[in-house]
């Protein structure tokens, strides 16, 4: 997997990116990629880059026109279907000083002026503070309801209405994820627990609405649910990553190698191609066999490791949409990479991508 530079097309030309990138996050097509970067008076900007696969086998990249700035650290993303697919991002803002936290509903239009004449949609602030992860609901059954995940509880909100119901637990929330069948919500706690909850028991007052409860030996960093809902993959802070069987909560394959003491580091799955994916605090990205468990390859940083500058991915068979390129984005510092599975990628002369010499181990 020969590495390659991507340059990062603005309409502002005069204005290249200076600033580190702290997070990158796809959308459902990987059309689409919402970056979060840190600037050098502190802070945050927030954004958009568009992919696009061309058919000579390249891959452009453009970023929007509005960025976003603000004093508070983001803690969580993930991109929201409230008018269309992906329609809007879910954002979770830690308060500062007297700047309180907040959960923001921002639609994607928001960050483009290619349409001045075009409404942005629903743009909505929550008062929720301190929410360590996020989460939307696919299954009409809870339409338009995001999860948050906070100290010592859950709140699940209803997006229109304002409509929340709060769920105690004995541990920070720290991962989550909806399945997509029934609206269950699954939880990873700093405990080590990781438990669903069913909305279709919202009116229990005991923990009787835990549908599963199960455990691993530090906190859990990610959870992500395989495709028939029946497995679900786990990290947490001693590196341990596990597929477990939900049915019987029963851990049933593990991936060695990967690399955590105390960061919030998510796991990426691509069943299609049987990959499992995790970039390690020592700044490596591993690639596992979904299906064994082998470790196939382990990349490093185009960058020197250190704990501020761990790399963000977005991992895809089709990065750029239906006509996109099979690969891996990696930003880190204030660069952004592409490693594409096959060896015919094409460099696009003169549009800003660049060879670079160094392969991927």
């Amino acid at each position: 997997m020969k590495r390659h530079k991507l340059d990062v097309q603005s309409s502002d030309a005069s204005s290249p990116n200076t600033d580190n990138f702290r997070l990158i996050v796809g959308d459902s097509a990987c059309e689409r990629v919402f970056t979060v970067n840190d600037v050098s008076h502190g802070g945050c900007k927030y954004g958009i880059m568009n992919f696009r696969g061309c058919s000579r086998g390249s891959l452009s990249v453009e970023m929007c026109d509005n960025l976003y700035f603000t004093n508070r650290k983001v803690n969580s993303i993930c991109w929201a279907s409230v008018t269309h697919s992906d329609s809007h991002v879910l954002l979770c803002l830690v308060g500062m000083a007297e700047t309180p936290g907040c959960v923001s509903l921002l639609p994607a239009s928001l960050f483009s002026n290619s349409n001045p004449d075009q409404q942005p949609g629903m743009l909505c602030s929550f008062k929720i503070s301190t929410a360590w992860s996020c989460a939307w609901c696919l299954n009409p059954q809870a339409d338009k309801t995001f999860s948050t995940g906070l100290s010592r509880r859950v709140i699940v909100t209803d997006a229109v209405t304002g409509r929340r119901q709060t769920y105690g637990v004995g541990s920070d929330v720290l991962a989550q994820q909806f399945a997509l069948r029934a609206p269950v919500l699954f939880n990873g706690c700093r405990s080590g627990e990781i438990f669903s909850i069913d909305l279709r028991q919202r009116g229990r007052r005991d923990h009787s609405w835990k549908a599963s409860r199960f455990h691993q030996d530090s906190a859990i960093t990610s959870v992500r649910l395989l495709q028939d809902e029946n497995y679900l993959l786990a990290a947490d802070m001693l590196g341990q990553i596990k597929l477990w069987d939900v049915r019987v909560t029963r851990p049933v394959q593990q991936y060695r190698g990967h690399h955590n003491e105390h960061a919030y580091l998510p796991l990426h799955v691509n069943e299609a191609e049987g990959l499992l994916l995790a970039v390690g605090q020592d700044c490596y990205t591993r690639l596992w066999s979904l299906g064994d468990g082998h470790l196939l390859r382990t990349i490093p940083s185009p960058h020197p490791a250190g704990k501020d500058l761990i790399p963000s991915v977005v991992f895809s068979s089709q990065l750029g949409g239906r006509r996109g390129l099979p690969g891996l984005l990696m930003a880190v510092q204030h660069d952004l990479y592409y490693f594409p599975y096959n060896s015919d990628y094409q460099e696009s002369g003169g549009s800003g991508v660049v060879a670079e010499p160094t392969a991927a181990c």
